[in-house]
């Protein structure tokens, strides 16, 4: 296709998206945490079944193991966030 003699616009180069503002990359808590909830859901939920439902909270019974998969849920949202 032939180009327009009258260009308005410079044409798109990867270096002009690049503006100021914060970095691209996650911070560095971000994987530390993403981790920490992925093991505190597995540990709540081992407690959960190692004990006999006694802990951690005997009072909740069975919704010990949903607490333990929001924990684990938090942690794969999170890894989805992360770069």
């Amino acid at each position: 296709m032939p180009e327009s003699r009258i260009r308005r616009k410079k044409p798109y180069t990867p270096e002009q998206k690049a503006a100021p503002g914060p970095s691209l990359g996650s911070s560095a808590w971000w994987a530390p945490v993403m981790v920490a909830f992925f093991v505190i859901g597995l540990v709540w939920i081992v407690t959960y079944y190692i004990s006999q439902a006694a802990y951690p909270i005997g009072a909740i019974g069975w919704w010990n193991i949903v607490v333990g998969f929001v924990f684990i849920g938090v942690g794969f949202g999170m890894s989805t966030r992360w770069k």
